[in-house]
């Protein structure tokens, strides 16, 4: 306990003195994001690692809809691959899961490999938050003129280019992180989209996340209402 203690103390001086306008570390490749890739993920290992992640994220890699934690269920392999390892690596500043990603919490590559290829196959939330609805067609226009070129035209995202699947996220989570990126918050993020949405008033935000945030999500994709994670049985 002392140890991690200590680490998380060190990540927060690490991530206080370092500038938050710096984004070389979006997609650097190497390290363990580039080892993880290369291995054939253990369904089984990936089991019992997820076990350590789903006390804030759930069995079902659901999240919360309050937006505390994300849904990480159906996400792309790569962009969990890429996001543990800068976690880990302390390119992304989360001093709540950055303990609980540490090799002595989960393990090395393989586990990453393992944990990540995992949750990519978990069905997802079929109700997932989503924002009031009160300016849809501003957001719509918004997203059609700022995200539909990496995000996709129905928020699929795209798994050989690390852009995130946002089809199905929880509505707070993505306007916090929206803000972070907007406000150069979140060292990881793609220097693309911090241009992209520089100019974007707090108003636009919303408007596009809710937009997303009510984005179907293929049928074949979505768990019935009411799954439990049967591998937890």
């Amino acid at each position: 306990m002392k140890k991690s203690t200590s680490i998380i103390a060190a990540a927060a001086l690490v991530a206080a003195t370092l500038s938050g306008t710096t984004y070389s570390a979006w997609n650097e490749g190497g390290g363990e994001q580039g080892v993880a890739m290369t291995l054939t993920p253990d369904r089984e290992n990936g089991i019992e690692v997820y076990e350590v992640c789903s006390a804030c994220h759930l069995l079902e890699g659901w999240g919360m809809a309050n937006g505390t934690f994300p849904q990480l269920a159906g996400q792309h392999k790569n962009v969990l691959i890429k996001q543990l390892a800068d976690i880990r690596a302390l390119n992304r500043d989360n001093p709540t899961m950055y303990p609980f990603a540490l090799p002595e919490s989960i393990g090395d590559e393989q586990a990453i490999a393992d944990v990540t290829d995992y949750i990519a196959k978990l069905p997802m939330n079929p109700n997932n938050g989503k924002g009031d609805g009160d300016n849809l067609a501003h957001g719509e226009k918004l997203y059609k003129a700022n995200c539909i070129q990496c995000h996709g035209e129905a928020g699929e995202g795209n798994q050989e280019k690390f852009y995130p699947k946002i089809q199905g996220q929880h509505y707070a989570y993505m306007l916090r992180q929206f803000e972070w990126i907007r406000d150069g918050k979140r060292r990881n993020a793609n220097p693309d989209m911090v241009k992209q949405i520089a100019g974007f008033s707090d108003a636009d935000m919303r408007a596009v996340i809710d937009y997303v945030s009510q984005i179907p999500v293929p049928k074949e994709d979505l768990a019935p209402v009411g799954w439990i994670n049967p591998d937890y049985d």
